[in-house]
This record gives C-alpha cells, sequence and structure tokens, in this order.
C-alpha cells in the first residue's frame, strides 16, 4: 500500500508541474494603419504609442488605442535630414540622421525637438541608436580615421560625445554598418553588441567604456555584404542576420545563433531559406526559440532558434518590433503596419 500512495504522489506532483507552452505560428494578418510616401526605417514601441521617423525629416507617432496620428517635419536649414535611427528614454524621443552633416534631436520641454548633437566630416554615417538606461545612450555609425563612429551620452542625452580611436579597436578597411532597420546595435543590461558589414561583432560589456571583436561566420567579402540585423533574447542567446541586399535570393552564410553572449557563432539553416534579411527580432515569451525575420522579400519565422524557417508573407518590410507575443508593429516603404501572428 505504502508504494501505491507513493506512485500516486509522485503522479500528482508531476502533474502539478506545468511546462510552460511556447506559442507556435502558422500565419500572419497584416494590417497597414498609416501611409506616406516615405521610406520608414526606425520605429520604437513607446507604451501604448508607435514612435517612427523617416527620410524627408519626418517624425511621426501613433496612438495605438486611437489610431491618431501625430507628425512633424523637422529641418535643418536648407535640408530635410534622412533619420533612419530612433530610441527614446522615460523623458524623450531621439532621432539620428545619416549622412553628412549628422543630425540628433531631441524632444524639449518646450514640445519642439532640439539639436542636441552635430557632426560635419564628409564620410560620416550614423547607423542605429539605443539607450541603456535613462541616462545613458549610445549611437554607432560606420568607420571614420580607422575605427568605428561611436556617440555616447550619459546625461539623458543632453550632450554626447564621440570616442576616439584611441579607444576604440582598429576596424577594416570600410567596415561600417547597414542603416536598414536601426538594428545594428542591441544592449542589456551593461552589455553592448554592435553588428557589422564585415560580419564582425564589437562588444563591450561595461556601456561602451572598453571593447572587444568577435568574427562571426556571417558572409561579408562585398560591400554589400554583412550582419544587417542582430538581437539577443537575454544575455546568452543572440542571432545575427543579413546576406546581400542586390542579391535577396542568395541564402547562405547570412544567419548565425549564438548561445553564449557572442563569444561564439554557429552557422544555421545554411543554404535554406530565408534569404536576405534587414531585420530580426526574437518573439517575447518565447524561451529564445521564436523569431521573425523581415526584408523587402517578406516575412520569416521559425520557431527553433534559426534552425528552420517558414516563410509566412511575401508583404515586404525593413524593420519590425513587437509588442507581445503575438502582436507586432512593422515598418517599411510607404507605411507602417499591425502585424498579427496566428
Amino acid at each position: 500500500m505504502k508504494y501505491v500512495l507513493l506512485v500516486i504522489l509522485s503522479i500528482g506532483l508531476f502533474s502539478c508541474q506545468e511546462e510552460k507552452q511556447v506559442k507556435t505560428f502558422s500565419s500572419v494578418s497584416v494590417e497597414t494603419i498609416y501611409e506616406d510616401s516615405l521610406s520608414i526605417r526606425a520605429i520604437e514601441i513607446i507604451d501604448e504609442s508607435l514612435a517612427f521617423s523617416a527620410n524627408k525629416g519626418f517624425i511621426g507617432s501613433i496612438d495605438l488605442a486611437s489610431g491618431k496620428v501625430f507628425t512633424k517635419t523637422q529641418q535643418f536649414d536648407s535640408i530635410l535630414p534622412e533619420f533612419r535611427a530612433i530610441a527614446h528614454t522615460a523623458k524623450d524621443v531621439f532621432v539620428l540622421s545619416v549622412a553628412n552633416p549628422a543630425l540628433l534631436y531631441k524632444t524639449g520641454d518646450s514640445g519642439q525637438f532640439e539639436l542636441v548633437y552635430k557632426e560635419e566630416a564628409e564620410n560620416v554615417f550614423y547607423d542605429a541608436m539605443t539607450f541603456w538606461n535613462n541616462e545613458e545612450g549610445i549611437a554607432i555609425g560606420d568607420s571614420m580615421d580607422g575605427c568605428l563612429s561611436i556617440i555616447i551620452t550619459r546625461n539623458g542625452g543632453k550632450t554626447w560625445q564621440k570616442l576616439a580611436c584611441s579607444e576604440l579597436p582598429k576596424s577594416m578597411k570600410g567596415e561600417g554598418a547597414f542603416a536598414a532597420s536601426n538594428t545594428n546595435i542591441k544592449t542589456i543590461d551593461d552589455k553592448t553588441w554592435v553588428a557589422t558589414t564585415k560580419g564582425r561583432v564589437f562588444y563591450s560589456a561595461d556601456k561602451g567604456k572598453t571593447w572587444e571583436i568577435i568574427q562571426t561566420p556571417i558572409i561579408n567579402t562585398e560591400e554589400t555584404q554583412g550582419i544587417y540585423s542582430i538581437d539577443f533574447y537575454d544575455e546568452n542567446i543572440g542571432f545575427a542576420i543579413g546576406g546581400d541586399y542586390t542579391k535577396p535570393d542568395q541564402n547562405s552564410k547570412n544567419k548565425a545563433l549564438t548561445k553564449d553572449g557572442g563569444k561564439t557563432w554557429q552557422l544555421v539553416a545554411d543554404g535554406a531559406e530565408p534569404s536576405y534579411k534587414s531585420c530580426v527580432q526574437f518573439i517575447p515569451n518565447s524561451d529564445g526559440y521564436g523569431l521573425v525575420a523581415v526584408g523587402f522579400n517578406g516575412i520569416s519565422y521559425s520557431k527553433d532558434m534559426g534552425s528552420s524557417w517558414t516563410e509566412l508573407s511575401k508583404e515586404s518590410f525593413y524593420t519590425i518590433r513587437f509588442k507581445n507575443d503575438t502582436v507586432a508593429y512593422a515598418a517599411g516603404k510607404n507605411r507602417v503596419a499591425k502585424l498579427r501572428f496566428k
């Protein structure tokens, strides 16, 4: 009788230990929520709103509950900047332009955008921006004078300082990043990963004070090749994707996974779909198994850390961000859309 009771007790204990069920998807619906003749590569979900920036000096915000859209055109002298990076703190939204001059604006107390950083140089080109916390943020750009361009704020974005090349590892000739989706950079706590056109990852464990370089196996022999997007689910599990946007059907050496915080990277689904993509994001609450990648050639989904993929849609987007584990927002040529994964 004692053994019977032990068996029954064991069964009861195991039945109480509910295993976490990770959602899997087989389709996605796409609902356009904003349209205009713009190239939109930078989006940021802020509570119940979606902030975005684009070319033509355009900055916008969508109230996700009501659908109401607020827009502004930011001009500098006679220039309408092309904004491809956006970030925020609890107090402010920041937008950063590509090309010369580099212009970084923040929202001010007056409700107008204030210019907080300007850099003029023939080769200046910034690609992505994010914040570690409400006081400290980072933006990265293409190489100048032998090192990546990296600017950092430690006072909530009021002022920004560019790191000297003596503080950074030496870059390779022509090394930079692709300003395709504002996802060349990822931060978790004090850690920072920056992905480059040469298939390398610049890693900092101390919010940009010191740096080291890790080479990934992502293809990088041509100027149009390299890592286009990087994301981390936690401080260990990360994914890099890219390829060559001029050869969008190429699917070899364009996807890599790390499980040790970026120290080592392994190619996955090599020679299989998806091909070139400009943005990859982990799906929330997926234990690092769920991934979605988008590009101008469609939307692809993986349920197994990138080992295999399913094309869910041929809808074209440049960038995507998840609001929760079934709803995301994506942007691209002429539109912003709400995506529901099912």
